[in-house]
């Protein structure tokens, strides 16, 4: 089910994706977060992991998973972002989040989370927004944090030994669980 196009600078649009999009949502992600061409862009994950951030199974289950949403942001026909949305009662989860690191700063991811959470309310319902991200990373937080979005400390353990989520150079990751209320 696609969503109307928000009305933001750029001419984005919003849809959900399908299986024709895994192979560009996953160059998207891997992108925005792994390697040298992550570092164009400020949310970076490369000094911190190496490895994969994500693969084509992963993105498809996300795709075709109930309950489960993979936007996809483009900007005259050409993917420039995505999110997942993931419905759990209540609340919703965001994830999954990423920007062409060349387009990192521009705004357009004040954009896009304020279009999934309109997206959660209106569909689902959602009262709460949930997320989770790698608590040392204070810069990233902080952008949440602007946007509403407020620290629980509560934790849980990167999944080290699973190179499906990337090769850790620390040995002291883990998510923390942030949320916004929708209402």
């Amino acid at each position: 089910m696609d969503t109307a196009p928000a009305q933001n600078p750029g001419q984005l649009t919003f849809r959900d994706a399908g299986d024709a999009d895994v192979p560009a949502l996953v160059a998207l992600i891997e992108s925005a977060y792994r390697g040298d061409s992550s570092r164009v862009g400020w949310t970076t994950e490369a000094d911190i992991l190496q490895g994969q951030r994500t693969d084509p199974d992963g993105v498809r289950q996300v795709v075709e998973a109930p309950g489960s949403r993979l936007l996809v942001v483009e900007r005259d026909g050409v993917v420039v972002a995505c999110c997942q949305l993931e419905h759990r009662g209540e609340a919703a989860y965001f994830g999954m989040f990423a920007v062409r690191p060349e387009l990192q700063g521009e705004g357009l991811g004040k954009v896009i989370i304020a279009e999934a959470e309109r997206v959660v309310r209106e569909d689902w319902g959602a009262t709460e927004m949930h997320m989770t991200v790698i608590s040392m990373r204070d810069e990233l937080i902080a952008w949440y944090e602007r946007r509403g979005y407020r620290r629980t400390g509560r934790l849980t353990p990167f999944p080290y030994g699973d190179e499906r989520f990337g090769i850790p150079q620390r040995d002291d990751l883990e998510f923390e669980l942030l949320v916004k209320d929708l209402v």
